[in-house]
Parts: C-alpha cells; structure tokens; sequence
C-alpha cells in the first residue's frame, strides 16, 4: 500500500500572495515615481498573471528605462524578500512527512518566481515534491498537473491522495476529477453556492493540516 498523498497549492494557501503583492506593488510604484491610480493598476495586473510577458505590458506602458529581463528579475528577487511562510504551517509540513505522508506543491505559474517563493519561505525543504505548471505546460485543472505533481513526490493518483488549496475550479474542480479528496482554505469567503462542495471546508492551510494529521491516525487504527 502506497503513501498517503497530500498536494498542497501554494498561493493564498500556503503563503499570502495577496497580502504580498500588495506591498511590492507598493514599493514598486515608489521606486519608479508612480501615481496611487498606476499602483492599483500594476497590482492588478500582476495579480491576474505574473509573467515575464505581463512586466514588458508594464514597461511599455509606464515608458520604464529598465529591460523586461532586469523587471521581472528585480520582481522575483523582491517577492522572494517579501513573501513568508507562517511557521506553523512549515512545522505542519514536517508533522505530515513524519506521520508517513508524501507531502507535495502543486502550483500553477511561472516556474522562476513559485521556484523562488519556495525556498525563500523554506517550503522546499519541508515537501517531497514541487510541480510548477510551466515546468510542463500543464495548468491546473488539468488531471495531468496533478499526476505530475504526484510523480515529483514520488507517487502516483491513487486512493488516499488529498489536494488542499484556495481555488473552488484549480484546486477543488481539479482535484476532484483527478480523483483526490479535497480541502478547500476559504480565506473568509463562502463556498460558491452552485459548485459541489468539497470534502472538508477551513479557514487556513494550518487547520488543513491538523485535519489531514487527525486522518492519518484514523487511518492507521481501521489499518490495525
């Protein structure tokens, strides 16, 4: 019998990406002499999609002197600075892996800045696994994103695995048509009233955790 397999998402679920961007969109508009209205701007845009492709849209638009290459590697370099991991949650991480489980990363995005928040928090050293969609060209909800993230846990889909993030169609949708059991991390929102819910709501990944912990031990008494 396998490992049980646990895929966690990275945004707003390990770590706030929201609470984040918000003060590098802060900093950045600072730093370039941007009005109030550019930082909403900016902090939309890169929230929507943080690409190479979406800092040569800020470039061009705000007339920058920088290069596209030097923007989006002050961006990862900032993030990676900014971004933390709360230490509960990295605890947890280490908790599951001590309790049998394969512990994985299942995130969608550009691999140098998921790469970067990673180790930054200390994320890395703490899974079994980390899957980042452009690796592969293979997005979240696509069962593939998943049966990729599974094998850089070295895993397969199977019975056991849970898939744990923010998203109800990336991370619940997805999950679920792989065959995972679901945790959704609400963040103080309400479950979309017309989607199948998933198997478990909670406020945070650390709740998650110590649901999924709960399970493995009930899990190990019906195996005895």
């Amino acid at each position: 019998m396998q490992p049980p397999l646990v895929l966690f998402d990275l945004d707003n679920a390990l770590v706030d990406r929201r609470g984040t961007l918000a003060g590098w969109a802060a900093e950045f508009t600072a730093q370039h002499g941007l009005e109030d209205e550019d930082q909403a701007n900016v902090l939309d845009m890169v929230a929507a999609r943080a690409y190479p492709s979406t800092f040569e849209t800020i470039r061009t638009r705000y007339r920058l002197p920088m290069s596209t290459a030097e923007l989006w590697h002050m961006y990862c370099t900032d993030i990676a600075a900014l971004v933390s991991c709360q230490a509960g949650v990295l605890d947890g991480l280490e908790e599951l892996r001590a309790a049998g489980w394969r512990v994985g990363v299942a995130t969608n995005g550009a691999a140098d800045i998921q790469r970067a928040k990673l180790r930054a928090t200390g994320i890395s050293q703490r899974v079994d696994g980390v899957f980042v969609s452009e690796e592969a060209d293979a997005r979240k909800p696509q069962t593939r994103h998943f049966a990729l993230a599974a094998a850089r846990c070295g895993t397969v889909l199977g019975d056991g695995g849970w898939m744990v993030g923010d998203n109800p169609v990336n991370d619940i949708g997805g999950g679920r048509s792989a065959g995972l059991r679901t945790i959704w991390i609400s963040n103080g929102r309400s479950w979309p009233p017309d989607d199948p819910g998933p198997d478990h709501m909670v406020p945070d990944a650390r709740v998650a955790i110590d649901l999924l912990l709960l399970h493995s031990v009930d899990h190990t008494r019906t195996a005895a």
